[in-house]
């Protein structure tokens, strides 16, 4: 059985390779009534779209989306949405090369392993092309929780992270790195730059807040808050590992430092640290909820790599096209998106076990 869904009550699917002719997704236990429109869910795929600067993959996607079902008269109905992206721009041609050989790194070993048969066409559902569709039911899942802000940023790319002091929100839409130091952008440019000329990548962290959660949303167990968006994020192509707050940082403090110590305050306690990341016992504080992901630098690259065939001869293997010398730089929106979408899913758990 392949899963390619996620969530309980909110639930998504995404469907489409990357260089198929459409990637989409279905959106199924959307509450009925909440205005819809392709407006509400183009400017997140904007944020995402390729092509946009130098730093990115040159492969030109309008990443125009269509409703095709879930909405009448402008709101939904309550009945599955199903959103399309037209692939416009696919060059099949530059993979020809790998398709009988393995792109360390990548999943063409793995999906051989599992399947006997891959698409190697842009790596199919392993390609970060299938983050639009996330992105496109993530913008549904935003008009679910109209409450939380989130908003995600770089804070650390090859290896070099921001200064924590020159932080300023305003930053990140003024750079192409949605990053929230300026110096910090400066410096990447130079080193994303250098990284795409000798044909190789770059990983990156993304941080990730959802301010205004409600105290309550998850679980004790088996649906807790902080392990379904480590599970959301984990999924998402070219992740390999997720913080919830001070993540691994927090094994290093002693148990008064890790402690979120409270005070009163106004309609409930004032919390004078957020070292848990907004989340105790799998349940939402009503704290920031904070999120880290690291991105592994793009498997695809045009160095040299050792490898071996679909025969199991050794050779080496260079990846031609157009690929991101740092993936995560258009990450932000897709983990944006991941968070949206748990805790729509959470808010509407919690409304059906308790009720307001």
């Amino acid at each position: 059985m392949s899963v390619n869904s996620f969530g309980r009550m909110f639930r998504f699917a995404t469907w489409g390779e990357s260089h198929g002719p459409a990637i989409g997704a279905v959106v199924d236990g959307c509450p009925p009534g909440i205005a819809l429109s392709e407006s509400d869910i183009q400017p997140w795929l904007d944020q995402r779209r390729p092509g946009t600067s130098r730093f990115t993959t040159q492969r030109q996607e309008p990443d125009q989306v269509r409703i095709l079902s879930g909405v009448f008269e402008g709101r939904t109905t309550g009945t599955p949405i199903s959103l399309m992206i037209d692939n416009v721009d696919q060059r099949s041609k530059d993979y020809s090369a790998i398709a009988g050989a393995y792109r360390p790194g990548h999943a063409d070993y793995a999906y051989d392993a599992k399947y006997g048969h891959r698409d190697w066409r842009g790596g199919g559902r392993s390609s970060a092309r299938e983050t639009a569709s996330r992105v496109a039911a993530g913008a549904v899942a935003r008009l679910v929780v109209p409450e939380v802000s989130i908003r995600a940023y770089l804070v650390e790319l090859g290896g070099d992270a921001i200064d924590r002091a020159a932080f300023d929100a305003e930053a990140i839409g003024a750079n192409p790195f949605f990053c929230p130091d300026a110096g910090a952008a400066t410096r990447w440019e130079a080193m994303v730059d250098d990284a795409r000329k000798a044909g190789s990548s770059l990983g990156a962290v993304i941080e990730c807040v959802a301010s205004g959660v409600p105290a309550g949303w998850g679980a004790p167990l088996y649906a807790k808050l902080d392990a379904e968006l480590a599970s959301a994020c984990m999924s998402i192509n070219a992740v390999k590992g997720v913080e919830i707050g001070d993540g691994f940082a927090a094994a290093r403090l002693r148990g008064e430092e890790n402690a979120d110590a409270m005070r009163a305050g106004f309609g409930g306690p004032q919390f004078l640290a957020n070292h848990a990341g907004g989340v105790a016992g799998g349940i939402s504080t009503g704290q920031d909820v904070v999120v880290r992901v690291a991105f592994k630098p793009t498997s695809s690259i045009m160095t040299p790599v050792q490898t071996i065939d679909q025969s199991g001869a050794e050779t080496e293997i260079v990846t031609k096209g157009r690929h991101d010398p740092c993936v995560a730089i258009r990450g932000a929106p897709v983990v944006e998106a991941m968070m949206a979408l748990v805790l729509a899913d959470q808010k509407l758990l919690h409304r059906a076990q308790c009720g307001g």
